[in-house]
């Protein structure tokens, strides 16, 4: 155990000129597997086009392997293995000033740590250096837990005002009678408050170690040095002389319906049905994949017919759960609070019980199977992404596993699907309903998991995807690439075409319309007719546009507001965008607006508007915003309460939406912002013939806001039964993007409560252990002169006035002495390396692009503003601040349930 506890800086000298071999296992579409002699198993998945690289290290460990009284101990390592080693201290600020995005998470079977960062040898060959620190040398101490502890019991109570997720916790303890999936990955109160250091520590020596972790490298990254590195990192750790044993508990077979009654505060119903199915490695899970999406999805599963379009349920969801041992398939339905649960469960249990009797058809299984494999196609596109999902197939038994159940779903017939429902959707295999005897009982027995060795023995894979380009995300080579084109009614393109790996694309088209006088009191049938955009053309009915989004390989989402305009978001492939962009000016031009649809949005959406009357967040932030930006009622600018709302919405009918569409819908003010992979004039003729002719009917005029003065308030928002409370805080100030000022605002704001490293996060969370997130903006206007200054935390009731003590008190400190030198350099590296990160995702590039052509900026609008925080000094940011941030016209909103946990929620 000593030789385990070496750094690595000690371990890399021990073993130079030893390092140890690795074993290439298998490479399959791109993805290679290594094994080196210490048991680590490690994946490289190159992609050159990133300008980034994603580092991921899984520990196969979850609450899967918690005994009683260890619950939510993998949890609690998650967060402990930021706090540091003998060696590194605070590695999530080490991390932040490296430029890097990280986090890390912990499921049932597996916690990860990932983060992904600007490539450079530099960055790559500290993060695995880190890496190895703490799977071996983290402190784990006393001291640390104790400062955590609060944070994490406040993640608790956070999940706690959640009905949905309560329910869901307590139909899986209810569903599994001894196995560990019966246990919330984050733990038991309890366990979490009172769990014995030696304990905690003893289980971290016992999984944190290389023999029982994968090591994922995926992006822009050379393989044979980076291998050398994790040979002379991760791989210098000994391979431990303990033996791991495997969770060997069987979850017997269901012997009859379960059922389970949750009663809290709220303002929806649910219901949620499950049943047990196999480990996610069996052949049976593609075809109970399929099975799910015929039921669930929107809009053509069997259970969103029966319980949405009915307006029965305002939603409805499934997930089949694919673990390393059996899972389960759980289905699950919102309800109105004056809504008949009693019906939506029966209407649950008939269609689930009627497609045993009416198995599904060839072309339900080949919708489902198509949309599964199109996502499945988008999502192997990302290596980022496929870094961090590799995570679940490896804590399943075997990575490859991803692809093998990709190619089981190609095979999936309507047999298959018939097979698998007869089989596991029996009502003694169900979760929910009343006990009922039964003389002659019908059971499920779950198969064994597979051996998972044999089931992916030889297994090659399709051919690699294609590799894109390396680009270079600088705001001049962003610029030197756009083609950017007035169109003949006044629509500007801006058209950035580069390699992509699978060659994807996004596109993000922006309608404006209407003036602060036409626009007065139409907020409904703005929001209204922005959510029908997608259900339906007078070509194509919601189901054809979705059916042909698939056969493009295409996402598409649509919507409105009154402030923001009409969007349309698309994310596909090259040769799927033309048809892709047809269907958006389809969607544009030609909406149906059909009253049934209409009927089934109003309905969701005041449900969704009607679940926020309890929620502290929603009330505190709904609070603070009408205070600070008062406007009388049905002005556009306007912030109205839950209750106008819901009034608004039961108040609009189908005639308004449709004028409204024909009073404001055109393309003469109008942006669309393409990146990826596509031929840019053939995109340009294309864009030309779609909205070039389509003219705005009605004059358009941008909605400046204003700064109001307003009294400054300390409210309390009382939300009984919610155990997690949350405190806003915000002022309103004149600020332009033009203000001298307003780079060294803006850059401030990191330093304030903008990250990680902040003064309040280091304070409220790091050192006070008062909250799990805390985090402020500063925002200044493109178009007109409003500048906001923001603040939010969650926290337990009784810590509310501790919060708004220490946010205070540290504002006041930033006010009076201002950030440090060695602050502001560290902070202006990540703030950088951040924006330059950013600007490589296509998706937020092309929204990007789209905004600045409305305002008519370059990039250079980025570079001006770089250049600007690279100049500035402490004493020009704490001028600044001084110049606009008062403490004296702050005002406050605290919501939670305070009578409840006997405490005062303000500081005053």
């Amino acid at each position: 155990m000593k030789a385990i506890c070496l750094s690595v800086l000690t371990l890399t000298t021990v073993f130079v000129g030893l390092l140890p071999a690795q074993t290439k296992i298998a490479t399959v579409e791109g993805i290679t597997e290594y094994k080196l002699d210490n048991g680590l198993e490690v994946l490289f998945f190159p992609d050159k086009a990133k300008p980034t690289f994603t580092v991921n290290v899984t520990y196969l460990v979850g609450s899967r392997n918690e005994g009683y009284g260890e619950t939510g101990m993998a949890h609690l390592l998650e967060h402990m293995m930021f706090k540091g080693t003998a060696k590194l201290n605070d590695i999530g600020k080490l991390l932040s000033n490296h430029g890097g995005n990280y986090n890390g998470s912990t499921y049932f079977d597996r916690t990860n740590y990932f983060e992904t960062m600007p490539a450079s040898d530099e960055n790559l060959r500290w993060t695995l250096d880190m890496e190895a620190d703490r799977m071996v040398n983290s402190r784990v101490s006393r001291a640390d837990l104790d400062s955590e502890m609060t944070v994490v019991r406040n993640e608790f109570e956070a999940g706690e005002n959640r009905p949905m997720s309560i329910l869901e916790e307590r139909v899986m303890s209810t569903a599994y009678l001894w196995h560990g999936y019966g246990r919330s990955p984050i733990g038991s109160k309890s366990d979490i408050e009172h769990v014995p250091i030696p304990a905690l520590q003893a289980f971290y020596h016992k999984y944190y170690q290389p023999d029982d972790a994968v090591l994922v490298v995926a992006g822009n990254f050379d393989e044979a040095k980076t291998m050398e590195w994790v040979k002379a990192t991760l791989g210098a750790i000994p391979k431990p002389s303990r033996t791991l044993t495997e969770t060997y508990t069987v979850e017997p077979t269901q012997d009859g319906e379960r059922e389970v009654t949750l009663r809290r505060v709220g303002d929806m119903q649910a219901v949620a049905v499950a049943y047990h199915i196999p480990a996610g490695s069996h052949p049976d899970m593609a075809p109970l994949e399929v099975l799910e999406a015929i039921l669930d999805e929107t809009p053509s599963g069997r259970l969103y017919k029966a319980l949405v379009e009915t307006k029965k349920a305002m939603s409805e969801s499934g997930d089949t759960m694919n673990l390393h041992d059996p899972g389960l398939a759980i289905f699950t339905a919102q309800v109105r609070k004056d809504g008949s649960l009693e019906d939506v469960e029966k209407t649950m249990l008939g269609v689930i019980d009627g497609i045993v009797k009416e198995p599904p058809s060839k072309e339900e299984v080949d919708r489902a199977r198509n949309r599964l494999l199109k996502n499945i196609d988008l999502e192997l596109n990302n290596s980022q992404n496929v870094s961090i999902v590799l995570s679940e197939w490896a804590s399943m038994g075997d990575w490859r596993l991803m692809f093998l159940d990709r190619d089981r779903i190609r095979k999936v017939t309507p047999e298959d699907v018939a097979r698998v429902a007869a089989l596991y959707l029996k009502s003694s295999n169900r979760t929910l309903g009343l006990f009922i005897p039964d003389a002659k009982p019908d059971r499920s027995e779950i198969p064994a998991t597979p051996d998972i060795t044999a089931t992916v023995k030889d297994y090659k894979g399709d051919a690699a995807v294609e590799q894109g380009e390396a680009f270079d995300p600088s705001p001049a080579n962003i610029d030197s690439r756009t083609v950017r084109v007035t169109l003949p009614n006044g629509m500007k393109l801006a058209l950035l075409s580069k390699k992509n790996r699978g060659g994807t694309v996004f596109a993000v088209l922006n309608l404006h319309y209407g003036d602060e006088k036409s626009l007065f009191g139409k907020e409904p049938a703005a929001q209204m007719a922005g959510a029908l955009l997608m259900r339906g053309t007078q070509k194509h009915t919601r189901q054809q546009i979705q059916d042909e989004l698939d056969k493009l390989k295409a996402q598409m989402g649509a919507s409105a507001g009154i402030m923001t305009g009409a969007s349309v978001s698309i994310s596909t492939v090259r040769a799927g965008l033309p048809g892709a962009l047809s269907l958006a000016a389809e969607v544009l031009r030609q909406p149906a607006f059909p009253e049934s649809e209409f009927e089934q949005i109003r309905q969701a959406t005041i449900g969704r508007a009607e679940s926020q009357k309890s929620d502290p967040g929603s009330l505190a932030m709904n609070a603070l915003y009408r205070h600070i930006n008062p406007y009388p009622a049905g002005d556009p600018r306007e912030f109205t309460t839950i209750d106008e709302t819901i009034d608004g919405l039961k108040k609009v009918s189908i005639d308004d939406v449709r004028k409204f569409y024909a009073a404001f819908y055109g393309a003469s003010n109008a942006e669309l912002a393409v990146v990826g992979d596509f031929d840019v004039a053939e995109i340009q003729k294309l864009a030309t013939s779609l909205f070039g002719d389509w003219k705005s009917p009605s004059p358009y005029t941008v909605i400046k806001r204003d700064v109001s003065k307003v009294d400054v308030m300390n409210q309390t928002i009382e939300t009984p039964d919610k155990p997690n409370a949350v405190f806003v805080a915000g002022m309103t100030m004149p600020l332009n993007v033009n203000d001298p000022d307003y780079a060294a605002l803006v850059f401030a704001n990191t330093m304030i409560g903008g990250g990680s490293q902040s003064r309040l996060w280091q304070r409220i969370r790091e050192k006070d252990g008062l909250s799990y997130g805390v985090g402020t903006s500063i925002t200044g206007g493109a178009q007109d002169n409003l500048g906001q200054f923001l603040t939010q935390a969650i926290s337990n009731p009784q810590n509310v006035a501790k919060v708004e003590v220490d946010f205070k008190d540290e504002l006041a400190k930033i006010l009076r002495d201002g950030f440090t030198a060695e602050e502001v350099a560290t902070a202006k590296k990540a703030f950088l390396q951040e924006r330059q990160v950013g600007r490589s995702q296509d998706r937020g590039l092309a929204g990007t692009l789209a905004r600045y052509a409305q305002i008519g900026w370059t990039m250079q609008h980025d570079t001006d503003l770089e250049s600007k925080i690279a100049t500035l000094t402490p004493a020009d940011i704490l001028a600044a601040l001084k110049r606009h941030v008062n403490e004296a016209s702050i005002s406050y909103v605290k919501g939670g349930d305070f009578k409840g946990a006997g405490s005062k929620p303000s500081a005053q």
